[in-house]
């Protein structure tokens, strides 16, 4: 076969042997994608079948349920992540997070600590009829409260109130299992001895080790409790810190515990970047927030127009992302904080309300988007999902 006139040109059999190692390596290169992108599916999962080992007695209000994965094996976490459980109670498909209580350093199991929320859909079902040998869909962890050394002191001071403990406890079972070099001042509110969550093993640990300081504060103490008492206040943390140049700040529990003591720790001269909070869900009651509209009463509700959905009525004291989970509506959601994005939706028409502090993107806000999950109807709304 006569040769083509290029085939003559310099260097053209140095090109045809770069072209058969580039489709050799390509091959090759193909495959460490597809094997890099099933590592990844592996770190993060959307979804993990997980069953209920061991259900664990906390408080009366309280129970750790202990989560092994049903195709062993579990995403590592760091120490204050959640994970989101998705679930149908009722009819009605929803999701809830839960900070992971357990220590990372073991990768055999997830333990969520669930405490029981008046009229709570999702806690009383998880805690009244969930048993050992169930199964239940989570996320993969997730999450921004944790302690990361290129940002944080490592003296930590941590402010937890009610199931707020959740995330403090799984840093302070790594710290202490694994040696790690830090100082742990944590000081946990509520309104009871009996309502403190792991509070027998946090006493041990204080007495064990000089790193983990733990300071209880009881709303309502028994007669003869030595210990201290109220709220978590400026005067308190002063007198048990020895100054604040040196150390991070981490708060997280129920609404009313951050409307209290943020001023209190900014009080003490805490600048904002030395304070993480964690987010955590919708306030129980939003007609108590500041802001909240006066002339809408306790029972209003709206007409909510869905593109592609039927028309809803949506009460004006209930996110949004709820009313549409009510009405069958289903909306990818973790957080339920405001905070990852997945429930965004538009607004086309109408109005909501929002609580201060909803980390909406510049964008979002520009184009009418709205995180569902901490948006409440205060007038008929017009929305794309």
């Amino acid at each position: 076969m006569k040769k083509g006139i290029w085939q003559e040109f310099d260097g053209y059999q140095d090109v045809v042997e770069q072209i058969k190692v580039s489709r050799k390596l390509g091959g090759t290169a193909a495959a460490a994608v597809a094997s890099a992108e099933e590592y990844i599916r592996q770190l993060h999962p959307e979804r993990i079948q997980l069953a209920v080992s061991e259900i664990i007695e906390q408080t009366p209000s309280t129970k750790t349920l202990r989560l092994v994965s049903k195709n062993n094996y579990l995403p590592p976490f760091m120490a204050g992540q959640y994970i989101a459980l998705f679930l149908e109670i009722g009819g009605i498909r929803t999701s809830r997070p839960y900070s992971i209580s357990s220590q990372p350093n073991q990768t055999g199991f997830y333990d969520i600590t669930v405490r029981r929320v008046e009229n709570g859909l999702v806690s009383n079902y998880l805690l009244d009829k969930v048993k050992r040998g169930d199964t239940l869909i989570g996320s993969g962890p997730a999450g921004n409260f944790y302690f990361n050394p290129l940002i944080h002191k490592k003296k930590m001071v941590c402010i937890a109130g009610g199931s707020g403990i959740t995330p403090f406890m799984s840093m302070i079972r790594e710290i202490v299992e694994c040696g790690l070099d830090r100082t742990v001042t944590l000081f946990y509110g509520s309104k009871t001895v009996d309502d403190m969550i792991f509070g027998p093993e946090l006493n041990r640990i204080a007495e064990r080790f000089d790193n983990i300081h733990y300071v209880p504060v009881l709303e309502e103490p028994a007669d003869g409790y030595e210990g201290a008492c109220g709220f978590i206040t400026r005067d308190l943390m002063k007198g048990v810190l020895a100054d604040i140049e040196d150390k991070s700040f981490f708060i997280c529990g129920p609404r009313g515990l951050y409307d209290f003591c943020l001023p209190q720790v900014q009080e003490l001269g805490v600048p904002e970047r030395k304070i993480k909070q964690e987010m955590y869900g919708a306030p129980a009651d939003i007609r108590q927030y500041p802001g909240w509209p006066a002339d809408i009463g306790p029972r209003a509700a709206f007409t909510v127009k869905v593109k592609g959905h039927k028309d809803l009525q949506a009460r004006a004291d209930e996110p949004l992302l709820v009313a549409l989970e009510k009405n069958g509506v289903v909306v990818p959601s973790l957080c339920r904080s405001g905070e990852c994005s997945m429930c965004r939706v538009k607004i086309l028409s109408g109005k909501v309300f929002q609580p201060a502090g909803v980390p909406v993107r510049k964008s979002d806000r520009k184009f009418g988007y709205v995180h569902a999950c901490m948006s409440y109807p205060i007038e008929d709304l017009e929305i794309i999902i």
